[in-house]
């Protein structure tokens, strides 16, 4: 992948996986490599994210670097002028205007890296992800490790269904899940359990 300075063309990078997948530790680096070759870079992260601060992105590793907060993708237009270079986290909930947005940036010359969650914990295309892999020139899946079975894990694993559609949290309600370990979590009315149910529209979470 071309980490060099965009000239006359620029270009979507898109960094997706599963929770613990070191989807955050990636765009942090290819971040501070563009720093370190004194490019201008912006990065931004939705505001509804603020578990870790207002002004960074945090990796669960604790990997972090400022960044500033937007409540849709189209705020980041406002900011970016300058940047050569554009570094979006959580991709997934900054609205369906983020692969336009993504596409006009490139567009103007710019470098433009975002990481997000590519299923939702149903194990369900997270839009507008999709679309955004869609049109991207470079991208990049990367895996986790089962927390069963200690095998690859693409999915996220939530194990609680209450708390609405979004839903910020890490370790004690989201775990990395293999295909085979993955399973959909409802409330059992009777009894309070989880326990699987084929998959349904759809979701939001805070991974």
């Amino acid at each position: 992948m071309n980490e060099t300075r965009p000239t006359k063309s620029g270009w979507i990078e898109v960094v997706v996986g599963p929770m613990y997948s070191g989807k955050t530790e990636e765009l942090i680096r290819r971040l501070r490599r563009a720093q370190i070759a004194r490019q201008r870079v912006e990065i931004f992260k939705p505001s509804i994210d603020v578990r870790y601060g207002a002004d960074h992105i945090v990796s669960h590793s604790e990997l972090r670097i400022p960044s500033r907060l937007v409540p849709t993708a189209t705020d980041i237009l406002a900011h970016a002028d300058e940047a050569e270079v554009i570094g979006i986290d959580e991709g997934q909930f900054l609205g369906p205007e983020l692969p336009r947005v993504a596409n006009t940036l490139a567009d103007q010359g710019k470098r433009v890296i975002v990481a997000g969650l590519d299923q939702d914990y149903r194990g369900l295309p997270f839009e507008p992800m999709p679309q955004l892999l869609a049109i991207a020139e470079y991208i990049t899946k990367t895996l986790a490790i089962c927390m069963v079975c200690g095998e690859p894990a693409g999915r996220t694993q939530k194990h609680r269904a209450e708390g609405g559609r979004v839903v910020v949290g890490g370790a004690g309600l989201y775990e990395a899940r293999c295909r085979r370990c993955h399973t959909v979590p409802v409330e059992d009315r009777a009894g309070g359990q989880a326990q699987a149910k084929p998959a349904a529209p759809p979701v939001q979470e805070i991974a």
